[in-house]
């Protein structure tokens, strides 16, 4: 959601970022692995990019201004759902980011917040369509 609008380095350095969302619990859920495929796909990047851990040290410099860090942080909070639920180790690690782009822990509840709205909205949807 609204990734295309990153400069391509900020795009790359995100699925880096969503890559330590996705391994922060253990686990790697298909769910998962199709979301960081739709990433992929929203920003034009190929298949064959591998993201890898990314240091948190210095993101907000890359992510310059507060609409590529909402942008980055509201879509790691979509993923950190995509497997139906929001683990403690994703949480501290996007509260590490969030800390890191300078975002208030009341922003932070806010897109959070809305992420779970958008996620059960579109549940709803997909009820609608297998009817």
């Amino acid at each position: 959601m609204w990734l295309p609008t990153l400069l391509k380095e900020q795009q790359e350095v995100f699925l880096g970022l969503a890559h330590n969302v996705v391994v922060s619990d253990g686990l790697l859920d298909p769910n998962e692995e199709g979301m960081l495929e739709e990433f992929r796909q929203e920003m034009g990047l190929s298949s064959q990019f591998e993201s890898s851990y990314t240091e948190l040290e210095g993101i907000e410099e890359i992510f310059n201004t507060k609409r590529s860090r909402l942008i980055a942080l509201l879509n790691l909070l979509r993923l950190s759902y995509a497997d139906g639920a929001f683990e403690i180790e994703e949480e501290c690690f996007l509260r590490e980011v969030s800390k890191a782009f300078r975002i208030s822990d009341q922003e932070f509840l806010l897109v959070d917040n809305w992420v779970r709205r958008m996620q059960a909205l579109e549940e709803e949807a997909r009820g609608f369509l297998t009817v």
